[in-house]
């Protein structure tokens, strides 16, 4: 496209933009306010997972051993262990002290092993995976990578924690797919409404511009700038507030029942980019829905 004639296209959006200027104030706000909702939502999402994950306690795996293993396989087993990516071996509890432990976890009830003819808690590995950053860990892989050493009888690993917290998340997710869609949707109705006042208040010169031969996207375009002016302008304004919104919550130490310390941190860069160009594609979807209303492939639809 010549830069002239998108100069001019430009130019008659603007026109239209302040021939309509109360309309398109009321559909500005009304879209800024649905985006607002949705990227508070977003916002705090993405925060509460970040603290979830840094309240989570760390995740550990206990390999059991079997039962009258040399101690040349138990050191083999050692050193498989700390080989695995993130494995790192807090302590090793002997037979002994699996009993001991179970017999100080029994309290008053203790005496109840004391008629054991033999020990038959196994020997055991506590071991702590270190994650990189806030990935998840893969459970099942690790399971499988301490059953194959030899000389292991089982490995139990305390991922229940980190189970129900995705599950807790997921769910959120979906819960916010589902608002933010419809609050889009509701968005893209608003430009729609927007852009068809727009195109009434231009009928008069629209059906001169197609008398004189001008072709549909060249009567389209000033339109279908007006939805992407609006789509720009709500992204800006809704990420100004919502930066508003996070100042007012941020403080450089916020303390969570008075023992952890928490940050409150704004959208990612790629998170904020992917929000701003959402408000423009529901600008540019608003208007073609409009356009796509009061125009076919030959003549201009009567308005009424």
């Amino acid at each position: 496209m010549r830069p002239g004639l998108l100069a001019y296209f430009l130019r008659q959006a603007i026109v239209s933009i302040k021939r309509n200027k109360i309309v398109h104030l009321i559909g500005l706000g009304t879209m800024v306010v649905s985006m607002l909702v949705f990227g508070t939502f977003l916002l705090l999402f993405i925060n509460l997972n970040m603290w979830f994950h840094d309240l989570t306690p760390p995740l550990t795996m206990s390999v059991y051993l079997k039962d009258g293993i040399t101690p040349d396989l138990k050191k083999q087993i050692e050193s498989s262990i700390v080989r695995i990516p993130g494995a790192k071996i807090d302590r090793f509890i002997s037979k002994k002290d699996a009993l001991n432990d179970l017999r100080k976890g029994l309290g008053p009830d203790a005496a109840l092993l004391n008629g054991l003819s033999r020990n038959p808690l196994p020997a055991s590995f506590e071991v702590h995976i270190i994650l990189k950053g806030r990935q998840k860990p893969d459970i099942r892989k690790l399971e499988r990578l301490f059953q194959g050493l030899k000389g292991v009888e089982d490995v139990q690993c305390s991922a229940v924690q980190y189970k129900k917290i995705e599950g807790l998340f997921n769910v959120a997710l979906r819960i916010g797919i589902i608002i933010g869609g419809l609050l889009c949707i509701g968005s893209v109705f608003v430009v729609t409404n927007t852009m068809k006042l727009s195109i009434y208040s231009r009928k008069d010169e629209i059906d001169i511009l197609k008398l004189v031969g001008a072709t549909d996207w060249f009567v389209k375009m000033p339109f279908l700038l007006e939805g992407l002016i609006q789509g720009v302008l709500s992204g800006i304004l809704t990420l100004i507030s919502l930066y508003g919104f996070y100042l007012m919550l941020y403080t450089e130490k916020n303390f969570f029942l008075d023992c952890t310390m928490l940050r409150f941190v704004f959208l990612p860069v790629r998170y904020a980019v992917a929000f701003f160009c959402l408000n423009v594609v529901v600008g540019l979807l608003g208007s073609f829905v409009a356009i796509g209303r009061f125009f076919d492939k030959d003549h201009v639809v009567a308005l009424s």
